[in-house]
């Protein structure tokens, strides 16, 4: 397929797919016309890239997946390396969690020193 239908097919721009290529996320094949030409597995990594930037992953987050992939396996995520990504983002995440968790602990008392009432947590907490 041609990159146009590639990017229809991935819910993306031709803009972003030669971005990707720029990066080495996507491979650069051309054919013998010199137009650029994908086949379902490069649909399959842009899936799988679309689905780590939704998920909040960056491009370079998304490489060990990709190269996953592109080694053959069938999903992106069994790779000790994607595996480690995976790791690091939960830390990561769970980091900014309790930073969250703090700075609404430190909101809620200010607004009972104020007068109001403090928010009742969604985790069942005050």
């Amino acid at each position: 397929m041609r990159i146009g239908e590639l990017a229809a097919r991935a819910g993306t721009t031709t803009r972003a797919l030669r971005y990707y290529e720029s990066r080495g996320l996507l491979p650069a094949r051309r054919g013998k016309n010199g137009y650029r030409t994908y086949d379902e597995s490069d649909l399959k990594l842009l899936r799988q890239i679309r689905t780590l930037q939704d998920f909040g992953f960056d491009l370079e987050e998304a490489r060990p997946f990709v190269e996953c992939l592109q080694a053959g396996h069938s999903e992106g995520d069994v790779c000790p390396a994607s595996l480690d990504v995976y790791r690091r983002k939960l830390a990561e995440l769970d980091a900014l969690i309790g930073e969250l968790q703090s700075v609404r602990a430190r909101i809620g008392v200010r607004l009972a020193s104020v007068g109001g009432e403090p928010p009742l947590c969604e985790l069942g907490g005050r």
